[in-house]
């Protein structure tokens, strides 16, 4: 990259697909809990709420509230130092999860995992931001959300191609500690290889200077946005039923037909989430941009639209009869789930202040993961346990699901309400930018 404040468009593309790596890693660390959840816990006696509490508050606790005095760093010194040891800390705790013999080692390693998964986000946002316009900004982002379901995709097929011959021959611990390793490599590919951009360098003028407010000030501005709010809202609530979904469908199938070969299964749930659900994230994300080009309201309409046929999806998936139906349900499920997430991630960045946009998604994902990520698992596995009283595990299973499925209803809520107010909490995002240059 010659200019740092006009990067190429080959080194703008290549930073992408670097950064969209590094989120994946992300998810695979994230999501390798839920995949051998089943192993997990018969490997160290845990509960189905014990396991709900690893995969969520656990890790989402420390995960939301270390994000936002990292994104304050992030706002202020190199966005790519950051990172890149953000992706070595959480890289290295993941490996340590491998060597865990109890609940609260595990959970220790888990902590771990979430601090430094929380400087991962915030800074990328930002430096994505700074590599491209507002109106190509939800496409970026669209393409760098494909790393959730990339990720997720690679820990299926990494469990696949570790596990050995048979179902019966996991050895979850050694999956972790590959994991992990492969992670601190990536992040010394990151520190060398990645350049830090010009804040601001897509709004503001060559002769333009940024200063950085207090925190409590940053905080102050982005709660007073209406639109940033709701969006924050909109995508919790819809993750929260996601991350309930991932952290026990594995565990539902085993249930569901205990005879079906796990290695065919982690591998056609990998190929659903790495062709579905990131065509998902792709395409509504090209759309929000294409729609959103003749009314901005579509940034709202998009989610609340694609969610709403999540919900029944969601539900009816969990009532069929076979894995294979099941699966099939699942592939229209991923598929909407994905659109949320380009308009949503473009709304955080684009009506937050230049000064302000890793705080933007720190705060955003604050909100996000205590509901999602520490909400949905946790509250699932605690009714899983609660509806195995007056039933099996299968039928506890589908009800607590069903009832999960439920929290669709608020998300659809908080997106039709971002379709109302977004375009004036849009214009007034450009006109902040405009004074900045003044």
């Amino acid at each position: 990259m010659t200019d740092p404040k006009h990067p190429s468009k080959t080194y703008r593309s290549f930073a992408l697909i670097l950064l969209t790596l590094v989120y994946g890693f992300n998810f695979i660390d994230r999501q390798i809990v839920g995949i051998l959840a089943p192993f997990i816990q018969s490997d160290l006696g845990l509960t189905n709420t014990q396991l709900g509490l690893l995969i969520g508050l656990a890790f989402a606790t420390f995960y939301t509230l270390i994000a936002i005095p990292i994104a304050w760093l992030a706002d202020r010194y190199s966005r790519v130092n950051i990172l890149s040891t953000a992706l070595a800390v959480w890289s290295g705790f993941t490996a340590l999860t491998g060597l865990a013999t109890n609940f609260v080692q595990i959970g220790l390693a888990r902590m771990g995992v979430g601090i430094g998964e929380a400087g991962g986000s915030p800074p990328s946002h930002s430096i994505i931001s700074d590599l491209y316009p507002k109106e190509e900004r939800a496409g970026a982002l669209g393409v760098y959300s494909m790393g959730i379901p990339l990720g997720i995709m690679a820990a299926y097929f990494a469990t696949a191609s570790l596990m050995g011959s048979s179902g019966e021959d996991v050895d979850w611990r050694r999956i972790f500690v590959f994991l992990g390793l492969t992670g601190i490599a990536l992040a010394v590919v990151v520190k060398l290889v990645l350049k830090e951009p010009v804040r601001g360098a897509m709004e503001l003028t060559d002769k333009a200077t940024i200063v950085q407010p207090p925190f409590k000030e940053s905080l102050r501005s982005l709660l007073k946005i209406p639109a940033w709010w709701a969006m924050c809202f909109g995508i919790a609530f819809g993750s929260f039923v996601s991350y309930a979904f991932s952290a026990f469908q594995t565990k539902y199938l085993v249930i569901l037909d205990p005879n079906f070969d796990f290695q065919t299964l982690v591998i056609a749930l990998g190929i659903i989430n790495g062709t579905t659900y990131a065509g998902g994230a792709f395409f509504g994300a090209r759309l929000a941009d294409k729609w959103g080009a003749k009314n901005i309201r579509a940034y709202g309409w998009l989610p609340a639209i694609a969610i709403g046929i999540c919900l029944p999806v969601g539900v009816v998936s969990f009532w069929v009869d076979s894995v294979w139906l099941h699966l099939a349900f699942t592939t229209v499920f991923l598929l909407f789930l994905g659109i949320y997430l380009g308009p949503s991630f473009a709304i955080a960045q684009t009506l937050a202040p230049i000064n302000m946009r890793a705080m933007s998604t720190a705060l955003f994902f604050f909100i996000l993961n205590m509901i999602a990520l520490g909400g949905g698992p946790t509250f699932t596995g605690w009714l899983i346990d609660a509806f195995k009283g007056s039933g099996g595990d299968l039928e506890a299973m589908r009800y607590a699901m069903t009832v999960t499925c439920v929290m669709f209803i608020p998300s659809i809520i908080s997106f039709m309400i971002v379709a109302r107010v977004l375009p004036r909490d849009w214009e007034a995002a450009d006109q902040r930018n405009k004074a900045m240059q003044e």
